[in-house]
């Protein structure tokens, strides 16, 4: 584990609103800048209305229209778990609400890229649609947008995207990001987008009262909160109160089975109680098997476990995906020994590295390059990018970032000043995708380490871990693990706990090949706790010679053969 730089959130006194709250919890809150206990509801009814979300009522009036008309509708996705959940969901709800024509379409990653492109577009217009609607993509399509119209279909966006300088002109755009939209949950994903329209849509068939003229039972959108959640957590958003609302209410569902089929079974195919998961189970056991799919064969094998209602076929394509996932971390294991290689040889210190770091080997798997971006900024603590090859003498990259750096943005900017050096390219603050000409490699290497060094600061560039404080001898209890646990979902801009302090070394052995199992003493006490460390450098890792550690840690409750116990997760460990 790398050198980083601890500090702990500053709470310079607990704000009156959390007086209540046992104190660790309180402090914890109070670190994420929560003040109120009205700041931590998580019922349906304080989220925010749908009314802000621009767009969102002309969306509902062509839906409404072609239901009324039983129009054919086809939905368009991305090949991500965000866009599998969205997927899923509109299909599922859309069906529910009584359209008799849904279907949907995913572009394969390795042959039509992302998003509704023209070429996507002939494919669909083979089944003679009425209305594309898309999720999770779109708002760059302008291209295939227009190639819809002049086929004489409609197309509602639906997207959480940047958009850039122009709009496509759909007969609706819902995203929260379009300019002029109020609605103030800019980090809402595919699927939350989606299902805001969902609202809206159910609210104005209510009025009009289709249900009960259709004999058809109100649909409950509360069914659609596990695919909701899961999105949610996958796709790496803040999870700001919104988001946190929905997560909440997802996994609510989902420790009560009322989760779809192929949800329960992925869980199960992982080795997860789904009576006791948490945000980290969706964002760490089933998204990377869902997300499988689309990185090395079609997303559509995840789609269809997520629709399906037999869990005996869940049970069969969960395997699948696991299946997919363990080939998956294959290759990106052997694709990151020979990243890690390649940068060992150059035999740079940190300082010494490029501000913007891209890497690139023409055996690389298109598929899995974004998880080795993120692999190796996690590592360095800069930007990456990512490229494998792609078609016409062209390299296809994905982009990691850190906070610092707003990556669209920092690409943006470099298409400007370099007109033609970027094909194509879109994403958000943290992550993005691009194309380039391979014979632009090493000028595309040079602006980006350009555009990163002028928006950051060295500091930016430095690991700086932050905890919250170190936990007493009396707070290391299975109580408190589990009120951390139940006081999330914790996720992106909103963190888990943890916690930092010294330890003597009692016992250390190295479980599955790469795992650290420890015995760690605290020195006030004595009291003995577990602990592992997952991926450790076996070349460092066990020693005998080192008896104590400084650790940053999360406090956990291990389950094994039914027993329930405290355990340090340890995020960072250096001998002392």
């Amino acid at each position: 584990m790398s050198e980083l730089t601890i500090i702990e959130r500053e709470v310079s006194c607990i704000p009156k609103g959390l007086s209540t709250l046992d104190p660790v919890l309180a402090k914890i809150y109070a670190g994420r800048g929560v003040s109120e206990l009205s700041e931590l509801a998580k019922g349906l009814d304080s989220l925010l209305p749908d009314a802000q979300m621009r767009g969102i009522d002309q969306a509902v009036e062509r839906l409404t229209t072609a239901l009324l008309n039983q129009q054919s509708i086809l939905i368009i996705g991305d090949f991500d778990c965000d866009g599998a959940t969205s997927t899923a969901t509109a299909v599922l709800a859309l069906r529910a609400f009584g359209f008799n024509d849904v279907d949907y379409l995913v572009p394969n990653r390795f042959e039509y890229g992302y998003g509704l492109s023209p070429e996507i577009v002939t494919v669909a217009a083979e089944r003679q649609p009425d209305l594309i609607i898309t999720v999770d993509n779109g708002i760059s399509s302008i291209e295939g947008v227009a190639a819809a119209n002049q086929r004489g279909i409609d197309v509602i966006v639906t997207d959480h995207h940047l958009p850039g300088a122009q709009l496509p002109d759909a007969i609706a755009i819902v995203n929260p990001n379009q300019p002029g939209c109020e609605f103030i949950a800019k980090s809402t994903c595919g699927v939350g987008v989606l299902f805001y329209l969902l609202i809206a849509l159910r609210r104005a068939l209510q009025g009009q009262h289709w249900f009960k003229k259709q004999g058809i039972n109100t649909p409950n959108l509360g069914d659609y909160l596990d695919l909701v959640a899961l999105g949610t957590v996958a796709d790496v958003v803040p999870l700001e109160h919104n988001n946190r609302t929905l997560v909440h209410q997802g996994l609510a569902r989902i420790r009560q089975g009322r989760a779809r089929p192929g949800l329960l079974a992925i869980l199960e195919v992982a080795g997860r109680d789904s009576s006791r998961i948490n945000s980290a189970d969706l964002g760490f056991a089933v998204a990377p098997r869902l997300n499988a799919a689309g990185r090395l064969d079609d997303i559509s094998l995840g789609i269809e476990c997520l629709l399906t209602e037999d869990p005996q076929r869940a049970r069969e394509l969960a395997g699948q995906l696991d299946s997919l996932n363990r080939e998956r971390r294959s290759i990106e294991s052997d694709m990151q020994a020979q990243a890690l290689h390649y940068l060992d040889n150059l035999d740079l210190d940190d300082s010494q590295l490029p501000s913007g770091l891209v890497l690139f080997n023409d055996a690389w798997h298109q598929g899995v390059i974004g998880i080795l971006a993120s692999r190796i900024k996690e590592r360095l603590h800069r930007p990456v990018i990512v490229f494998a090859p792609g078609d016409d003498q062209q390299v296809k990259g994905s982009a990691r970032s850190i906070d610092g750096f707003h990556v669209r943005d920092g690409l943006d900017r470099i298409a400007t000043e370099h007109p033609g050096l970027i094909t194509k390219f879109g994403g958000h603050a943290m992550a993005a995708g691009l194309t380039i000409d391979l014979k632009d490699l090493e000028a595309f290497e040079q602006a980006f380490d350009h555009e990163v060094k002028r928006q950051t600061k060295p500091s930016d560039l430095e690991r700086v871990v932050e905890t919250d404080g170190c936990l007493e001898p009396h707070q290391f209890t299975m109580d408190v693990a589990q009120m951390i646990r139940d006081a999330g979902p914790w996720g992106h801009q909103f963190p888990e706990p943890c916690f930092h302090g010294d330890f003597r070394v009692l016992q250390q052995r190295i479980v599955g090949q790469k795992h650290l199992k420890l015995v760690l003493q605290e020195p006030i006490s004595g009291l003995a706790l577990d602990a592992i460390a997952f991926n450790v450098d076996t070349d460092t890792w066990p020693n005998g010679d080192i008896q104590k550690v400084s650790a940053v840690y999360r406090l956990d409750i291990n389950e094994f053969r039914g027993q329930r116990s405290v355990q340090m997760i340890v995020e960072w460990l250096t001998p002392r």
